[in-house]
């Protein structure tokens, strides 16, 4: 018995023993359900087949010594031959391997014999072990193959089969309950024993299964039996009386901000009060059984009410902390609910939360259901959304379900219960997020299996009988025993008749009959019964006054004819067939009691509360289109429809009248007397359930589905009823946990899924794996009966006739069937459907066709067994076509496809194909569309014409400018490709959208979905297909969609793509890309082989110290092939190989060589990387080798340039970015230091394809060029990845054939094992979602403890993942009562641990490394990443989780590497881009761990579009491609301002220096060459050279002299001295003007190229729109999606010091470092137009970023722990400036700010270097001699007054991103006339002399001022007053004498 332990009942972690059980053959035992085979039980060869048993399994028994010949004798006669053959099969099983075996069987014995060799195969051990033991000549031979057997698993349960053992019959501690709240941790072992018959197992009477025997009635209750029928009467219960300290609760003691729930209410009832502790106070799940009208709803509300007030704060509810889902099973009461909730809790209530329908007529948005609190949904629909792991974003807030109804499980929605149910208790097991889960129900018998299900613990059930309706009901059943069709339809009116007439006159009668019809004609029958008997006017009342009102309203209201009829006698109907105003002209009518008699259909039960004194229940047969036939009522409708008997206010009984067949007598007795148990209906539905859990990725294996099915209903009724469930009487007892039957039941259903190709199932290894099929079957919610159906019958050349024949025969309509009076209906409706039907009427799958096609066509039907046959088939037709459609695009059939999507949206739109598009505007003229129709004018031509054209072609003028609105609202899209060949089979296009119509959103919604389809060109086959969603706010932009297609040989003439809206019909574009002129790249020369060389050892290096360097002994086989060619010779190198070959050793080799050879001077070399990370991971690597262990001087350049001289000057080794060093090497004719460089090293050259290439490019050719144009030889050592094009690379940098290597990728000294998986999930916090559980299970599963790295898209991801480490492994760690949790990833105490997690800031990461998890991204301090890597690096923690970029700066490396998703937010783009395959690798270079494994592992997570093209590039090398043609403009500029070129033709000589050169004729097409002649080369050249030139010119950077010199201007040095691009200066030379203020400077500063490429998150834009509005500035048209809008507000941000979220200050420090380098530009383009009020505003600007302040905040605000409090106070005392404050008494100061020691003496210390003690004089050369016309100069002398030991090498400037050193500028000027005459910049140490010069104006008197400016302080400025005389100009003597 299933509840006799109530105290262990709920222990959720109760330890469970599962047993472990062998397979054996037990015949004849449970063989009920076991499916048994026809022929006899022996097959031919004498070997028997149990029951139950796989065919291809045999038993051990059977196999003897002969057994193989036997075998082979069946097929071959001759005896000799057949022993021959045997031998020869037997050591072919014994010996050859898999793959070998099954050719060499089929050789062997024939492809006639394939049966054969799969039972060979499939028993292959068996068979030789049991062979072998038959031969055996003694007993040690025995013996010792006993023991090999037992070692092996397989083997053992085979020996113990052979020796009749039976696995020991271990006793499980807990029973039931015990199992249900911790069951089945099952243990491996347990293997299935045989395949059920699930559909024998399941219930086919559904809900109508009676499992109780017999029915015990209330005392007082009697039987009468009458002629033709049977009648039971029950007595209505009484109230039990109120216990001693029972009293209702009044509302006004309940908390108060709960009041405004029960308004209008005084108190709760009996039942709610008795719940209301648990429900309001309490947390803890809840089930309610009671009565219908018991007021389950306010219970429901007391626990809402408990979930709100958690999140009240301040009296306002918290509406993004919570979600509510309360799941009821019909529409009809959804809507009620949603009714109810939104007049309670909606807007306009005290709380203001948001309450939606969620039904399959309502669906939401995810907008929608993320900015719902309550949630009103079906099981069906809230099971749809749980079972697709992308909506968990929405459904994760979910904490409280409430299940109304829950006694639906014994219905067949049961399943979707149980499944919701389990699927939300795994959930709150793994994610450790509590959920509570409140069931309500009617009464029955075994609640205590329901509280089980629902984990309630005892304070948690209530059960209450049916004593407690609040008006007890007299129950009569009549159960008719008359067989005749007719008689019986008599008698039941007869029946109904006299129950009326017995009331009649007395109280009010509700009679319900199930069908539209019916209601007129059961009305009819009473009224003229009544006629004939003359007893009409009891039901009009004695006096006249109903009857007169009647009259009046069937005269004047009433519209529907039955209605008109029947009301003047006091009977009405009501259905929903109804107009809405007669109903509520009935309902009123009947509620204030005028009518008497109202004869409804089931409707008026749902929606409406009508009580009535009296309920009959006229038959409880109503047609039910899923079975096609009539059923049973549902026991739902009966008890809804008896719970309208009783009028709560004014009756003290009611009554309720039930009329059925006898045979169902006792089955309603049952239902309404509590002794109906529920059981459970799952395994009808258990493949599709498991299916279900599968694709969601919470099963992955067996023992994970066996698990789940210990969460289950059916697990509970198994383990209380096993005979039920058909299980044998000792199994229970042999396995109390029914261990085994789960995992049968599993494997059934498994086998299932398998043989329909839902899943792949390893029945060896108990694994599952999702398929596509899979997937679609559970998203659109198809059953697996019906994928093979489709499987089976989808084919490639399918016609419309077709699709619509394969839709009908789905098995949801398997059981609808013709009716005789439907087929003259039929035949009708087959002459006007416009598709033909092959099959004839008799055909059910001819009628789901001729309906579906009916209701695409909009036609009327009669019968209204045919309508809701309709409505089921439309119902289920959407999702149906949609899957279908999925399915063919999975398998390629471009024309099926679209067809099939063609179809789908005909049945959504319900309209033909063939009818104008325009039908799909609801609100155009019928006529109109007509007229239009008959035109047949196509769609395109229609745009063209104008409203005037469009009104005469239809001959309806009033009508064309309607009608062209519309056309031009017609979602049309134009198309342009761009290909790119990328390999000689992979083509990049880049499809570039233009949307061309109106966007209207009252048409076209929030966004309009599109299918991109790529075609071959016959338009079979589909080569690339993926989702497009346009949305509004961007609609009326181009959109650009990147994607590759395969290319094969022969090449096609072109391919298609096409375009297709996913809802508008019609809507589709088509663009041809030809391949007529396509050149294909040159074919790639061969890899370098890895040759088979003894490693080489470390003291090769002859040289102690540089011996010392290494850890090891040996060097890698890469690193041993290389060391000739690097340490041997001073060639140039390039070596290319997978990530983590140890590569920088070959640059170390080089760099030794390098300090082993005497040169003349120093000999320098040079590290360039392309990320700042790579160089700083080197520098920190090469300052301990080289530094420490060697003695050198390792640098890294800074990016300051005059720091950088200083640092080059110093350094051995000096590493830098390519950047960095593009910006020093520019002048490199002016510093020695660069021409007498020896060595220069590039890493990561194959980036050169990336976004930092061409300056790595442009960096690696002038090092080339500076060593021919010296004559001193640089060495050139280049790094890569494996490359397929590496000969040009090598060739470029001036390799030869000996020192040229590339290996091939999978040439790793660590062999990578690389699983991929995609995931067809198109949006992407969904994917990513969807993903979490599997990288967990990749984690545990390939790193089984050792290191693991988990890179992620983005920074909040991170801690995401590292959370589900966390939750997830810890869930399926078994956790025992006392034992701390398993910490699986952490491998030291937490002791060890605890300094560490001291030291870091954040408590995320802190609580995450307490479990063994760390995270890395950029937003952690330089210590936190520090400490991660420690921990991760000293294998203290073994899982870490990083941002994909910092797969570059990082040198961790772990077994095991997961790439959890591909790709990343592209603001620019407004969407998602994959990662460069080079980001890809780079994280794979981190799988294996030099020295420690063996092998490396990595799993690669991506979206499935992108699957094939990763996984060519991961298997085979990348070629590279030059993109310096798109950046030359730049790079030509800073060669012009060094005269490097000169001439045009220097130019295209400098080209030649470029990668690019070398790649133009490899792959043409790719830099849009049309051929590779020689001539086809010099035009192209000539043409980017002359464009370029011409862009320059233009933007006034240079000026071309006599059509071929070229020299530079002041905008291009200004441009190529700041390291700024051109467009930049020209965008400061174009906007900025003489007045331009402070906002016009930061305006136009934001919109710098540089910002360009600001990184734009995913929902930026509305966090930036929020910020900007609390900033001073307004912004002009903003654009918040904008990298430059984000700029702006950024710097706003700064000078305000608002604080932002990590990702947004990183970025804000990106702006802040840039906008320093432009401003000094600004400044520099501001005074050579001589304006010196914006330039003075410039430099102001240039304080406020490094000080992070307004112009117009108190200078004091510079210093340290200065609060605005502390300013205001200073202020009052008059304290305005930092002078003002030193100047201050000392106590006083003290006393004043308030702060402590430390933070006075920080303040002192700034103050110190405050520059407050420069002293400036200045003088005028020869003053009394100025004339107009000759030089002013002006000498400015500057000193500061400095202590010995004082630093002020930089700035205080906390804000700023990195140190700053001070600079100042000298400013001479005219403020009258806003006129800059001089200026100059100094960088002042102690001493400092500047000339300032200028030409003197006309005669006259003049005050200038002189201006000291600083770039970093405010408030320290200094202004002079500088008063020049010029005299006349000086007139020579020549012109005197003439004068």
């Amino acid at each position: 018995e299933i509840n006799d332990e109530s105290d262990e009942e709920y222990d959720d972690d109760a330890v469970t023993t599962s047993t472990s059980i062998t397979t054996e053959d037990e015949e004849g035992e449970g063989s009920a359900i076991l499916r048994t085979t026809d022929d006899d039980d022996m097959m031919d060869d004498g070997v028997r087949k149990s029951r139950g048993r796989d065919p291809y399994d045999l038993n051990p028994r059977d196999i003897d010594a002969f057994f193989l010949q036997r075998r082979v004798a069946l097929f071959e006669p001759d005896p000799v031959l057949a022993q021959q053959l045997a031998e020869n099969v037997f050591q072919v099983l014994a010996d050859a391997d898999e793959g070998q075996a099954e050719n060499e069987l089929v050789l062997l014995l024939g492809f006639d014999q394939f049966e054969t060799v799969k039972l060979l195969l499939r028993n292959r051990f068996k068979i030789v072990y049991c062979v072998k033991l038959a031969r055996a000549s003694n007993d040690q031979e025995r013996e010792a193959l006993e023991t090999e057997m037992r070692s092996n698993p397989e083997l053992k349960g085979v020996l113990q089969e052979l020796k009749g053992e039976r696995s020991s019959k271990t006793q499980a501690k807990g029973k039931a309950k015990a199992a249900a709240a911790g069951a089945a941790k099952g243990e491996k072992g347990a293997a299935p024993k045989s395949m059920l018959d699930l559909e024998s197992l399941s219930f086919n009477q559904g809900g109508h299964l009676m499992s109780n025997k017999q029915c015990k009635l209330p005392p007082g209750s009697y039987r009468k039996t009458k002629k033709g029928y049977e009648e039971v009467f029950i007595p209505g219960l009484k109230h039990p009386p109120f216990a001693a300290d029972e009293k209702l609760v009044e509302i006004k003691s309940l908390p108060e901000w709960s009041h405004g729930a029960f308004k209008g209410m005084e108190t709760l009832n009996r039942v709610q009060s008795r719940l209301h502790q648990a429900a309001l106070f309490g947390a803890e799940n809840l089930l309610l059984c009671a009565p219908t009208g018991a007021g389950k709803t306010n219970v429901a509300m007391l626990t809402m009410m408990h979930e709100i007030g958690l999140h009240i704060y301040n009296g306002v509810v918290d509406k993004e902390a919570f979600k509510i889902v309360y799941i009821a099973p019909m529409k009809s009461l959804v809507a009620e609910m949603v009714g109810n909730f939104s007049k309670r809790l909606g807007d306009g209530t005290p709380y203001g939360l948001t309450v939606r329908e969620l039904t399959g007529d309502q669906s939401l948005s995810k907008k929608q259901i993320s900015e719902t609190q309550i949630i009103v949904t079906t099981p069906e629909k809230w099971d749809i959304i749980t079972r697709k792991s992308g909506d968990r974003t929405y459904t994760e807030l979910v904490r409280l379900i409430i299940i109304d109804e829950i006694h639906l499980l014994h219905d067949d929605r049961g399943p979707v219960l149980e499944g919701i149910v389990a699927r939300t208790l795994r959930q709150i097991e793994a994610t450790q997020v509590m959920v509570r889960l409140v069931g309500l129900s009617a009464t029955l018998p075994n609640y205590e299996d329901v509280a089980t299900l629902l984990r309630v613990q005892p304070s948690g059930l209530f059960a209450f009988d049916n004593s407690y309706r609040p008006v007890p009901l007299e129950q009569q059943y009549i159960g008719i025993t008359e067989k005749k069709g007719l008689r019986r339809f008599q008698l039941m009116n007869e029946i109904t008749y006299e129950k009326v007439m017995e009331r009649a006159g007395k109280s009010q009668v509700l009679v319900f009959v199930h069908g539209r019809k019916e209601t007129a004609k059961t009305a009819r029958s009473i009224r003229d019964m009544a006629l004939a008997n003359d007893a009409l006017d009891k039901f009009l009342g004695a006096t006249g006054g109903t009857r007169v009102v009647l009259q009046t309203e069937a005269e004047k209201t009433a519209q529907n004819a039955d209605l008109k009829e029947l009301l003047p006698y006091g009977f009405a109907i009501h259905h929903a067939g109804m107009s809405r105003s007669d109903r509520t002209l009935v309902e009123d009518l009947f509620a204030d009691g005028y009518i008497q008699v109202l004869v409804s259909t089931a409707t008026l039960a749902w929606g409406v509360n009508l009580p009535a004194h009296t309920v009959i229940i006229k038959g409880t047969q109503v047609y039910s289109p899923e079975k096609g036939d009539w059923t049973e009522l549902s026991p739902l409708d009966v008890m809804q429809m008896l719970g309208r008997a009783g009028r709560p206010a004014f009756d003290t009984t009611g009554e309720g009248i039930v009329i059925t067949s006898h045979g169902e007598l006792q089955y309603y007795l049952s239902l309404l007397n509590q002794q109906l148990p529920i059981e459970s209906q799952l395994i009808g539905k258990l493949p599709d359930i498991l299916n279900a859990e599968i694709v969601l990725g919470t099963i992955q294996t067996v023992k994970d589905a066996v698990n789940w099915l210990g969460y289950t209903y059916l697990y509970i009724c198994m383990l209380r009823n096993p005979a039920l469930y058909g299980i044998g009487a000792d199994e229970p007892e042999e396995d109390p946990l029914l261990e085994q039957r789960r995992i049968d039941l599993i494997h059934t259903a498994a086998s299932l899924l398998d043989k329909n190709n839902l899943i792949k199932y390893d029945r060896k290894g108990g694994a599952f794996q999702v398929t596509d099929l899979g997937r679609v079957a559970s998203h659109y919610y198809i059953t697996s009966q019906s994928m093979a159906i489709y499987n089976e019958h989808l084919k490639p050349s399918m016609t419309d006739i077709d699709i619509f024949r394969l839709f009908s025969l789905s098995s949801e309509f398997k059981q609808v069937n013709v009716r005789g009076e439907e087929k003259i209906e039929l035949e009708k409706l087959l002459e006007r459907v416009p598709i033909p039907v092959k099959e004839s009427l008799e055909e059910p799958s001819a009628k789901i066709n001729v309906l579906l096609q009916t209701y695409i066509s909009k036609l009327k039907l009669d019968g209204l067994a045919l309508i809701s046959d309709m409505v089921y088939v439309t119902q289920s037709a959407g999702r149906i076509i949609r899957a279908l459609f999925e399915v063919v695009l999975k398998r390629g059939w471009a024309q099926l496809a679209l067809r099939l999507l063609q179809v789908a949206k005909m049945v959504d739109r319900r309209m033909w194909g063939s009818l104008t598009p325009l039908r799909q505007f609801k609100d155009l003229p019928e006529e109109l569309l007509k007229r239009l129709e008959k035109k047949e004018f196509p769609m395109e031509r229609l745009f063209d014409l104008d409203s005037q054209a469009l009104g005469e072609l239809v001959h309806y003028p009033q009508q064309g400018k309607n009608l062209h609105q519309h056309i031009h609202q017609f979602p049309r899209l134009d198309l342009a490709a761009y290909v790119q060949p990328i390999t000689r089979s992979i083509l990049r296009v880049e499809l570039t959208i233009t949307p061309d119509f109106n966007y209207v959103e009252k048409y076209h919604g929030n966004a309009l979905p599109f299918f991109i389809i790529v075609e071959d060109v016959d338009g079979e086959q589909v080569l690339h297909h993926e989702y497009f969603l346009l949305k509004k706010k961007f609609a009326g932009e181009e959109h650009r969609v990147s994607f590759t297609v395969p290319l094969y040989d022969p090449l096609p003439p072109q391919y298609f793509i096409r375009v297709v809206s996913d809802r508008w019909l019609g809507c589709e574009s088509v663009v041809a890309v030809s391949f007529r002129h396509l050149i294909l790249p040159e074919k790639y020369p061969p890899h370098t082989e890895l040759l088979d060389l003894q490693p080489l050892s470390v003291t090769s290096l002859k040289d102690a110290k540089a011996e010392k360097l290494y850890s090891f002994k040996y060097f890698n086989p890469i690193q041993t092939q290389v060391f000739p060619a690097a340490f041997n010779s001073d060639d140039n190198l390039l070596l290319a190989a997978p990530p983590g070959s140890g590569k920088t050793v070959a640059a170390e080799f080089a760099l030794l060589r390098m300090f082993q050879q005497a040169y003349e001077g120093r000999s320098r070399a040079v590290y360039v990387a392309p990320m700042q990370a790579i160089a700083t991971e080197r520098y920190r690597d090469w300052s301990r080798k080289f530094g420490e262990g060697m003695g050198k001087t390792v640098v890294e350049l800074t990016g300051d340039t005059a720091a950088d001289l200083k640092l080059l000057e110093q350094g051995d080794i000096i590493i830098t970015t390519a950047e960095i060093w593009d910006v020093l090497s520019r002048r490199w004719k002016q510093r020695k230091n660069i021409k007498t460089l020896r060595l220069f090293i590039v890493d990561e050259l194959h980036l050169i394809g990336g976004t930092k290439g061409p300056t790595l490019e442009v960096v690696c050719s002038r090092m080339r060029y500076i060593a021919a144009q010296t004559g001193t030889p640089i060495r050139i050592v280049a790094l890569s990845s494996s490359l397929a094009n590496a000969r040009d690379l090598g060739e470029w940098i001036g390799t030869t054939h000996h020192s040229l290597f590339n290996f091939h990728p999978n040439v790793r000294p660590i062999p990578l094992e690389i699983h991929m998986q995609g995931f067809d999930i198109p949006h992407f916090a969904s994917r990513m979602l969807a993903m979490s559980k599997p990288t967990v299970n990749a984690v545990i599963q390939h790193a089984r403890g050792k290191p693991a790295i988990v890179f992620v898209p983005t920074r909040k991801q991170t801690r995401k993942t590292a959370q589900d480490l966390i939750t997830f492994t810890d869930a399926s760690d078994i956790v025992q009562e006392g034992v701390a949790p398993v910490r699986r990833f952490l491998r030291v105490t937490e002791a060890d641990l605890a300094p560490y997690l001291e030291e870091i800031e954040s408590k995320a990461l802190r609580e995450s490394l307490s479990f063994g998890v760390g995270f890395l991204h950029e937003g952690l301090t330089a210590k936190e990443r520090r400490i991660v890597e420690t921990l991760f690096r000293s294998g203290a923690i073994t899982a870490l989780v990083a941002t994909y970029d910092l797969s570059w700066g990082m040198d961790l490396s772990a077994y095991l590497v997961v790439i959890m998703g591909t790709q990343y937010y592209q603001g620019k783009e407004q969407g998602y881009g994959d990662y460069n395959i080079t980001d890809i690798l780079q994280m794979m270079g981190r799988a294996g761990r030099p020295v420690v494994d063996d092998q490396g592992k990595c799993v690669i997570f991506c979206h499935a579009p992108k699957k094939d093209y990763y996984k060519k590039f991961l298997y085979e090398p990348l070629p590279v491609e030059s993109h310096l043609d798109q950046f030359l403009a730049d790079h030509f500029n800073s060669e012009i301002v060094t005269q490097t070129i000169v001439d045009k033709q220097d130019a295209i000589d400098y080209l030649t220096w470029t990668f690019l050169y070398r790649r133009f004729t490899q792959n043409p097409n790719y830099y849009n060459l049309t051929g590779v002649s020689n001539r086809h080369l010099s035009d192209h050249m000539s043409e980017l050279v002359e464009t370029t030139i011409s862009d320059l010119e233009q933007a006034k950077c240079i000026a071309v002299e006599n059509d071929i010199d070229v020299v530079p201007l002041n905008l291009g040095m200004i441009a190529a001295y700041y390291y700024i691009q051109y467009t930049t200066t020209e965008l400061f030379s174009s906007s900025l003007t003489g007045s331009t203020k402070l906002k016009g400077l930061v305006d136009i500063m934001a919109m710098a190229s540089e910002l360009n490429d600001l990184p734009m998150r995913h929902s930026e834009d509305t966090v930036l729109q929020r910020l900007a509005a609390h900033l001073p500035m307004k912004i002009d048209k903003p654009k918040y999606n904008d990298p430059h809008t984000k700029a702006l507000v950024l710097l706003q941000a700064h000078f305000s010091r608002r604080a932002l979220s990590a990702d947004l200050h990183q970025d804000q420090m990106i702006v802040v470092e840039t906008a320093s380098r432009l401003l000094l530009a600004m400044v520099d383009v501001i005074s050579s137009n001589s304006w010196l009020r914006p330039a003075l505003a410039a430099m102001e600007l240039s304080q406020m970023v490094t000080q992070a302040v307004w112009d117009t905040d108190s200078v004091l605000k510079q210093l340290p722990h200065m609060t605005d409090d502390r300013i205001n106070r200073l202020k009052a005392k008059g304290i305005e400036n930092i002078l003002d404050l030193m100047d201050m008494d000392d106590v006083d100061r003290v006393k004043l700010l308030g702060m402590s020691e430390r933070e006075m003496s920080e303040v002192a210390e700034v103050c110190n270097t405050y520059p407050l003690n420069i002293e400036l004089q200045y003088a005028v050369q020869d003053e009394d001699a100025l004339h107009a016309g000759s030089q002013v100069v002006v000498i400015v002398d500057l000193e500061r007054q400095l202590d010995e030991d004082q630093d002020i090498s930089s700035v205080h400037a906390p804000f700023y991103p990195k140190q700053r050193s001070e600079g100042w500028w000298v400013v001479v000027g005219d403020t009258k006339t806003n006129q800059l005459l001089a200026i100059k910049r100094v960088n002042l140490a102690r001493k400092s002399q500047v000339k300032l010069d200028f030409t003197a104006p006309s005669p006259g008197s003049y005050n200038y001022t002189l201006s000291f400016m600083s770039d970093s302080y405010m408030g320290c400025d200094q202004e002079y007053e500088l008063a020049l005389d010029v005299k006349p100009a000086r007139i020579d003597d020549d012109q005197e004498m003439e004068g």
